[in-house]
């Protein structure tokens, strides 16, 4: 391969960029950028820097003296692939030729239908995201999120360290049942409660109210909840639609096998958008994490480079953090389909405790909260037994 193009620029895709020059590729490697910025760490965005804490400087993921020979086309978005002549066309009428493509052009945000315009409204992905967040959440006064998920958590979080009134409003009957399981999801989210967080589960969002500024949140069972400030958490949805008619098979994202291999040779997928095959669970899923997005780039960038068929590593249980309320929440494995959790270490009720779930007896997921050094044990024998 003379040249391969990456398209997108943050974690997933300077991971792949890294291993291409690791495994050495020494051709010409052109990564594309749909935001101006140099790839940054996204994890604390919700957290030290949305507090305050920490400045972009501390978010970059390149070191200072790194340098792989790259070309950089940022501030482009992707708006085409040609399966056949391999060319990737840009928004800006630009078009780039290679040899093989990584695509990493992760997720965006989903929005509340109508709320476009709307000051006071935001959603967390980007740094620019987070920039207009935290200004706003300097001001003070009440904020209410939408969506009870890990980046709503943190936010609420983060205000709450900040002195603002906070409110979690969560659809579902138990917010963190989808990853978590519905008991232990429960578990997790009280910690809301144990800070003052007012949390309102099993009703959904009816609008919001306010002309030119967001006033309230109307819920569909009639109530309204004053707000100065809305941060939408209810997901994100794959940034794969530019893909439509390149002959790559996509479903939830870009759908690949277990080494990252799409369904057009000389294409892989990487991070946010990619469905992966996962053999442990026998189905193709995102794996929305900051360590997939790490890890999974080097199996792919192999599968890339192989001329035949590569050696396939399976990747690693997916595995998660996150930090609330001064609490270190860790997961590794996948909780659907576990017949049975048991807490094995500490309480539920001290906020302390390791849980392992487990199917027909083994081990499948093991949850933890601030027990870093006994997960850290259970993540391992949890990834030689996969």
């Amino acid at each position: 391969m003379r040249t391969v193009a990456v398209v997108g620029a943050s974690l997933a895709g300077l991971s792949a960029a890294r291993s291409l020059r690791k495994r050495g590729y020494d051709g010409r490697l052109v990564v594309i950028g749909e935001e101006l910025h140099r790839p940054y760490d996204r994890p604390p965005l919700s957290k030290e820097f949305l507090a305050g804490a920490i400045g972009e400087a501390d978010l970059a993921l390149e070191s200072d003296d790194e340098d792989l020979d790259a070309q950089w086309v940022l501030g482009a978005r992707a708006v085409g692939l040609d399966g056949d002549r391999r060319s990737i066309g840009l928004a800006d009428g630009r078009e780039i030729r290679a040899d093989g493509v990584v695509i990493a052009t992760g997720a965006a945000a989903r929005r509340l239908p109508g709320t476009s315009g709307l000051a006071g409204v935001h959603v967390l992905r980007t740094l620019d995201d987070a920039r207009a967040l935290r200004g706003e959440l300097a001001a003070g006064g009440r904020l209410v999120v939408i969506g009870g998920g890990f980046v709503g958590a943190e936010v609420a979080s983060t205000a709450h360290g900040l002195g603002l009134d906070v409110t979690v409003v969560e659809a579902a009957p138990a917010p963190l049942a989808g990853p978590l399981g519905e008991t232990m999801g429960g578990v997790v989210s009280a910690l809301h409660a144990d800070h003052g967080v007012r949390l309102l589960c099993g009703v959904g969002v009816k609008g919001l109210s306010g002309e030119r500024r967001v006033e309230g949140v109307l819920l569909e069972d009639g109530r309204g909840i004053p707000a100065d400030t809305v941060v939408v958490g209810v997901g994100a949805r794959p940034c794969a639609d530019w893909l439509s008619g390149s002959g790559v098979a996509l479903d939830d994202g870009v759908t690949c096998g277990a080494d990252g291999r799409t369904s057009l040779p000389g294409v892989v997928a990487v991070g946010d958008c990619a469905a992966w095959y996962d053999p442990h669970v026998g189905r193709h899923r995102r794996v929305e994490h900051w360590t997939g997005a790490l890890e999974r780039p080097d199996i792919a960038v192999a599968t890339l480079l192989s001329s035949g068929a590569a050696e396939t590593v399976a990747p690693r249980p997916p595995y998660f953090w996150s930090d609330q309320y001064g609490v270190k929440i860790q997961f590794v494995g996948d909780a659907a389909g576990a017949d049975s959790v048991t807490v094995e270490e500490g309480t539920t009720d001290d906020r302390s405790f390791l849980a392992v779930y487990r199917r027909a007896g083994r081990p499948v997921a093991v949850l933890g909260m601030n027990q870093p050094r006994l997960f850290t044990r259970w993540r391992r024998r949890l990834t030689a037994a996969s």
